[in-house]
C-alpha cells in the first residue's frame, strides 16, 4: 500500500468497522441483539438494492451459482454471523468482541483445506491455529463465568466459524450476477433470517422494542455507514490492493474498536486482552506466511514487479496468483 489514497481507504474502513463495535454495544444497551442485527440488515439491504436500482443492474439470480451464493452469504456470512456476534456481544465489551472476530482469517484456512481440493495444510498453519486458540484462551480465562465473557466469546467464536464456513463455500460457484446484487440479496435473505429467529427467540419485533435516540442513533450508523460504506469501501479496496493486502483490516479493526471502546465506553483494557491479541495476530501471521511474505517483498519493489514470475503465475496490482485447474479455471494465492 504505497499509495496514499489506498493507506486512507485502508484507515477509512479500519475507523468505519472498528466503531462499529462501539456502535453496537451502545444500541445493545436498549435493543433485542437479534432484533437489532436484523434492522441493521434492513437499512443495508435498502441501500444496496437502491444502488442496484439506480445502476440498472442485473438482479435476477439466473443461474445454480447465483442462487447457492446468495443462500450461503445471506444464511451463513451474514445471518448466523450476525445473529452470533451480537449476542455474542451482550455478554463482553466492544473491544473483546473485535479481538475475538480476529480469529476468523485464522479458521478459515483450515475449513478451505477440508473443502477445497486445492489447499493443502503446512505446519505453520498448525502452530498458526494453535496461537490462535491460545489467544482466545488467555482472553477467556481472564473472563470470569461461564454465564458472563466466556459464554460471548464461545458465541463470537461460533461466529468467526460460521462467516469462515460461508466465504470458503462461495468458492465452490462463479456468480453471473453483479457484485452490488449478489449483496443486496444476501443482506436482504440475512435480515429475514434474523427477524425470524428473534420473533421465535423472545417475540421481538419492530413495534415491540422502545426506541431511543442514541439506539436510533446507533442503528442508523450500523446500517448506512458500517454496512453499506463499509463494504463499498471494501469492494474498492480489494479491486486496487488484493486480498491479501485486504485481510489485513481484521487486524486494524481491533485497535480501533478497542480505543473506542476506552474512549467512549469506559471500558477496560487488560493485559490479558492484549496478550491474547498479540498470539492471534502472531497466528494470522503463521497461517499466512507466504502470502505475508510475498507482501512485504512487494512493498520494498515499489512496482511490486521485480520478482520474476514462475510456471502459472500471473500477477495482479502486486499479488501474485497461481492459476488452477479442476472442475472450473480460477484465481488463488500461489503457494
Amino acid at each position: 500500500m504505497s499509495d496514499s489514497r489506498d493507506v486512507l481507504l485502508f484507515g477509512a474502513l479500519a475507523l468505519v468497522w472498528g466503531t462499529a463495535f462501539t456502535a453496537i454495544e451502545i444500541g445493545l444497551e436498549t435493543l433485542p441483539p437479534l432484533l437489532f442485527a436484523a434492522a441493521r440488515l434492513d437499512i443495508a439491504a435498502a441501500v444496496f438494492v437502491g444502488v442496484v436500482l439506480l445502476r440498472r443492474l442485473e438482479w435476477r439470480p439466473r443461474t445454480k451459482g447465483d442462487l447457492a451464493l446468495v443462500l450461503s452469504n445471506g444464511l451463513l456470512v451474514i445471518g448466523a454471523h450476525f445473529a452470533f456476534s451480537f449476542v455474542g456481544q451482550s455478554y463482553v465489551s466492544s473491544s473483546v468482541a473485535a479481538i475475538v472476530l480476529s480469529f476468523t482469517p485464522i479458521i478459515t484456512p483450515l475449513i478451505a483445506i477440508r473443502l477445497l481440493a486445492t489447499e493443502r495444510i503446512v505446519v505453520t498453519d498448525v502452530v498458526g491455529l494453535g496461537a490462535g486458540l491460545a489467544g482466545v484462551i488467555a482472553i477467556a480465562v481472564a473472563g470470569g463465568t461461564f454465564d458472563g465473557q466466556l459464554l460471548g466469546i464461545g458465541l463470537l467464536l461460533a461466529s468467526a466459524v460460521v462467516f469462515a464456513l460461508g466465504s470458503v463455500l462461495t468458492e465452490r460457484w462463479t456468480p453471473v450476477l453483479p457484485t452490488m446484487s449478489l449483496h443486496a440479496w444476501s443482506m436482504g435473505i440475512g435480515a429475514v433470517f434474523l427477524h425470524t429467529t428473534a420473533y421465535a427467540r423472545s417475540g421481538a419485533t419492530i413495534q415491540s422494542v422502545t426506541w431511543t435516540p442514541s439506539a436510533v442513533a446507533a442503528l442508523a450508523y450500523l446500517g448506512i455507514v458500517a454496512t453499506a460504506g463499509g463494504f463499498l469501501l471494501y469492494f474498492a479496496l480489494l479491486s486496487r490492493i488484493g486480498a491479501t493486502n485486504v485481510s489485513l483490516i481484521n487486524y486494524a479493526s481491533p485497535v480501533v474498536a478497542t480505543i473506542f471502546g476506552a474512549t467512549l465506553l469506559g471500558e477496560q483494557i487488560t493485559a490479558a486482552t492484549v496478550a491474547g491479541f498479540a498470539l492471534i495476530v502472531i497466528g494470522f501471521a503463521l497461517c499466512n506466511i507466504r502470502p505475508l511474505w510475498r507482501l512485504t517483498q512487494s512493498t520494498r519493489n515499489t512496482n511490486g514487479s521485480n520478482r520474476p514470475l514462475e510456471g502459472g503465475e500471473i500477477r495482479v496490482r502486486g499479488n501474485v496468483y497461481t492459476a488452477t485447474h479442476d472442475s472450473q479455471t480460477r484465481l488463488q494465492p500461489s503457494d
